[in-house]
């Protein structure tokens, strides 16, 4: 059986991400008052305010993109056990992780070179995950039981 901390890590890395994502997301909404300035690099309201020309995809905000994605990535991690998720798990997580990292990748270079601002609550997930990226790799490389067929 494969080694599964990894997953264990990624599941509760998936906890903290869902808690930034529905802040973000209920400060985009004005619900929040930002925990950061507005002035300098630091400025969560140009980068995901209820204003912000990029805090949003048509009429979905960012946050709630963030938030079901990481929605997704629990709930695999949770039924990791389940038979149809076991066999392809680590290559599940891997896709799973790689296209948030891809599309955080993309949030992160729009406050940098367009917004020419951060986030600091978007950076905490961007960090998350860029972990969980790297545990998903981790995983997928890990000794597991291998299948051996006899000739």
């Amino acid at each position: 059986m494969k080694q599964d901390w990894q997953v264990r890590i990624i599941q509760l890395l998936s906890v903290a991400g869902l808690l930034v994502a529905f802040y973000l997301l209920l400060f985009h909404n004005g619900l929040l008052v930002a925990g950061c300035t507005d002035t300098g690099w630091d400025d969560c309201g140009a980068v995901s305010g209820p204003g912000a020309p990029y805090a949003s995809i048509g009429p979905v905000p960012v946050a709630l993109i963030g938030l079901m994605g990481y929605a997704v990535i629990f709930w695999v991690s949770w039924l990791k056990d389940w038979q149809p998720l076991r066999e392809y798990l680590p290559e599940i997580l891997l896709g799973l992780t790689g296209v948030a990292f891809a599309f955080t990748l993309f949030l992160t270079g729009l406050e940098l070179v367009v917004i020419h601002a951060f986030c600091r609550y978007c950076l905490v997930s961007a960090g998350l995950v860029t972990i969980m990226l790297i545990l998903s790799i981790s995983y997928l490389q890990s000794p597991g039981d291998e299948v051996t067929y006899a000739a």
